[in-house]
């Protein structure tokens, strides 16, 4: 853990589904039932505690590695966009948490900062727009506003298993195209900075270039730009990288009787469960077990969301 048109349903998704073939409709993808196997092992953990800064007990709670079944389900094969997103507000009226209290978070030199007049509508700046980023994903985005979505959409969000087994299939992968990182092929840090990232400086170094550079602007990408190299093997793109994600899933340790750093006892049972990465973080961040929790009124210029349903959506 990091220390957060109205579509009509019908049957039941078919058991006889193969995940070797996922089938896409209307934007989604079908996922079969399944026994999935879930978190990090002892060995996986070791080694990321000994690869970066962070120490092996900020990664804790991906433990212990275990198999859950997850019933069929379909998800969004991309990411919900500002296009979409702006469709919904016009339909709606809604306005997200962002808006009404007036702010939204930047990241600044050092942390995070509270700027005015900062929403999804404009990202980076009070002047800043998504004319131009209609087909990127939404951001400043909260888990009731992601929720407000999905309803309207007659969907919901996924939960914390269904995402990370829609991100390495039934069998735990590191990131969603295998086990070897290649920051060539997915949104983030490392793939702006042009090499490896494993230390703060490194991160600092490109984080104030780009802020000297670009300013407050988002390095978010088109949905699905980097498919199919990056994509899960269930043909899910942008599970890593881009914008993290919410998830359906209020944030729970693995193993109750385990010894876990008191930060995760504080969120467990309050906090939501956000998976992926984006284009801020580096390759730690986005591996397919990586679980970030955060208050559900949380949103930032990192994180978006996308759609799941029990039922086939209608055509």
């Amino acid at each position: 853990m990091s220390a957060t048109t109205d579509l009509a349903t019908a049957a039941v998704v078919p058991a006889t589904v193969s995940t070797d073939a996922p089938v896409a409709v209307p934007g989604m993808i079908a996922i079969p039932a399944s026994r999935v196997q879930l978190g990090s092992s002892e060995q996986h953990l070791d080694d990321v505690g000994a690869s970066q800064h962070y120490k092996r007990e900020w990664f804790e709670d991906e433990a212990p590695q275990h198999y859950a079944d997850v019933d069929a389900f379909w998800i969004d094969a991309h990411l919900v966009t500002n296009g979409d997103y702006l469709r919904f507000c016009e339909a709606t009226g809604y306005r997200t948490e962002a808006e009404q209290r007036g702010f939204g978070l930047l990241y600044g030199s050092t942390y995070w900062d509270e700027v005015d007049g900062v929403c999804w509508r404009h990202p980076g700046a009070p002047d800043d727009t998504i004319e131009d980023r209609l087909d990127h994903p939404v951001v400043h985005i909260a888990y009731g506003d992601a929720a407000a979505y999905a309803a309207w959409a007659g969907k919901r969000l996924p939960t914390e298993a269904e995402w990370e087994y829609a991100a390495h299939g039934p069998d735990w992968r590191c990131w969603p195209w295998g086990n070897e990182w290649d920051f060539r092929i997915v949104n983030c840090a490392e793939h702006w900075y042009g090499s490896p990232i494993t230390e703060f400086k490194a991160w600092h170094a490109w984080w104030g270039n780009h802020l000297k550079t670009q300013g407050s602007r988002l390095c978010t990408t088109p949905v699905g730009r980097f498919s199919p190299a990056s994509d899960s093997p269930l043909g899910v793109a942008d599970m890593a990288g881009n914008v993290s994600e919410w998830t359906g899933s209020i944030y729970e340790l693995y193993d109750p009787t385990r010894r876990y750093h008191e930060t995760y006892e504080r969120a467990a049972g309050r906090y939501r469960v956000i998976r992926g990465g984006s284009w801020m973080n580096f390759k730690y961040q986005m591996r397919t077990s990586e679980r970030f929790a955060s208050d559900p009124a949380y949103s930032s210029i990192s994180i978006g969301f996308r759609c799941a349903s029990s039922a086939p959506p209608s055509g």
